[in-house]
């Protein structure tokens, strides 16, 4: 056999265009089936949160009652009670999971979640101070915890300097115990009433979900979440290390913006719902587990809205007669969860 012929039989190498196609492929198609398969998982536990527990309402129902039919009990039941908690939780959810998932890919360190690094000690102590020492409630309240979250992210990264990762993550871990104190000291000069309800705000609770509410933290989320998504476009630049994104022409000013989004989405959960214990800290690593070790941001959304209304619902009828708020159930997941992370290591990876 002649050398053109061997030439004529071994099949041409394919273009690198075709190469880099193919090899995006495979990502993308376990991407839309894990974003198809954790949003049938959140229908499946929504449906079962607004159906399902001590009153049972049919689908039948349901529906009927979503057109505007009035049915004694039910309708009230579902429209007062159910169906608002459900709604807030999953709203809640995608703004916590979203943030956790930016600053863990962003910060390169699975510590580095709202709750971990201050942001939302920030908001509860601001809420806290606007309880004891302002008398305010309602939407005042809130603003003052959302003022609170971006005041004290903006201190955490002053103080932080040019460094990300382990210093900024260190700076705010020590951020939140002086926040802490200082919550602890607001408790002893509260009276009995500011105290129980400054007490359930920082637990977190799904039990104040109102349809205003919902209304507002919804727009906000309309504007916010599209605007991370084209936001992060670059993100995973920033996995690679700061050397090699400055490298890439992805500077420190677009990092420090996408962790604002992040600040921003913290703050209206936290100010909608309380800080909710670990909701932000575990979506993202079950989302990157379940994508095969990438950063995704759609699947840290759905898992955080996946874990909101999974523990709403076992905090409602875990036990009979006995109503949790949501944070005692996620403090108790997230807790064994950060100290699995702890021991296998994972979280001792150089970030910076």
């Amino acid at each position: 056999m002649t050398p053109r012929s061997l030439l004529e039989r071994t099949p041409a190498a394919a273009p690198p265009v075709a190469v880099v196609r193919r090899a995006r492929r495979g990502p993308r198609r376990r991407l839309a089936l894990l974003a198809g398969g954790l949003t049938a998982v959140l229908v499946a536990l929504f449906l079962l949160r607004v159906l399902g527990g001590d009153y049972i309402i049919t689908v039948p129902d349901f529906v009927r009652i979503l057109g505007g039919k009035d049915i004694p009990g039910a309708s009230f039941i579902l429209m007062e009670s159910k169906l608002p908690r459900a709604v807030m939780a999953v709203l809640v959810g995608l703004a916590f999971g979203t943030a956790g998932a930016i600053f863990q890919s962003t910060l390169r360190n699975p510590l580095a979640s709202p709750d971990m690094v201050g942001v939302s000690m920030g908001a509860s102590a601001a809420a806290v101070f606007g309880i004891v020492v302002l008398g305010l409630s309602g939407t005042s309240l809130s603003a003052v915890a959302i003022l609170g979250a971006v005041v004290v992210a903006a201190a955490i990264r002053l103080v932080a300097g040019p460094e990300s990762g382990y210093r900024l993550v260190l700076v705010g871990v020590t951020a939140a115990a002086a926040l802490l104190a200082v919550v602890q000291y607001l408790f002893t000069r509260a009276d009995e009433y500011d105290a129980h309800a400054a007490l359930r705000w920082l637990t977190g609770s799904l039990n104040a979900a109102d349809w205003p509410t919902i209304r507002v933290l919804a727009l906000c989320l309309l504007v916010l979440l599209p605007l991370v998504a084209w936001v992060a476009r670059s993100q995973r630049v920033l996995e690679l290390g700061p050397d090699v994104a400055s490298g890439l022409g992805v500077t420190r000013a677009y990092a420090d913006g996408l962790l604002l989004l992040a600040v921003l989405l913290t703050a209206l959960g936290v100010a909608a719902a309380g800080p909710v214990a670990f909701v932000a800290f575990v979506s993202g690593p079950i989302a990157r587990a379940l994508n095969g070790g990438r950063t995704t941001l759609l699947g840290a959304a759905l898992v955080g809205a996946i874990v909101m209304v999974g523990a709403d619902h076992l905090a409602a009828y875990a036990i009979p007669d006995v109503n949790f708020p949501v944070g005692v159930v996620t403090g108790a997941f997230g807790a064994p969860f950060l100290l699995w992370l702890l021991a296998s290591g994972r979280a001792g990876r150089r970030s910076s």
